[in-house]
């Protein structure tokens, strides 16, 4: 079984659908940065220097394991020539 059919089997549990979609900000931001910074051929410890920041804190934030303050995300997005916009909807 390839991972895409799994995730479209256990899509089809309703809590598990939930939990899924309720990470869908968060995953849909790091793709964001990750995509922009590949796009700028910028390694991690690149956009860490010009974030002031350590690499070790974009890989965290990057795979998922960093609950990041706004104030990073500002930094992270100034590093890619971007504009941080949050809203609630």
């Amino acid at each position: 079984m390839t991972f895409k059919e799994y995730k479209e089997a256990a899509l089809t549990d309703s809590e598990f659908r939930a939990e899924y979609e309720a990470l869908e900000p968060q995953y849909s931001l790091i793709k964001a940065v990750i995509s922009a910074r590949l796009e700028q051929k910028m390694t991690q410890g690149e956009l860490a220097e010009l974030a002031d920041t350590k690499q070790s804190n974009i890989s965290r934030f990057e795979s998922g394991n960093y609950n990041p303050s706004v104030e990073f995300l500002q930094k992270i997005a100034g590093a890619l020539g971007k504009r941080l916009e949050i809203q609630l909807r």
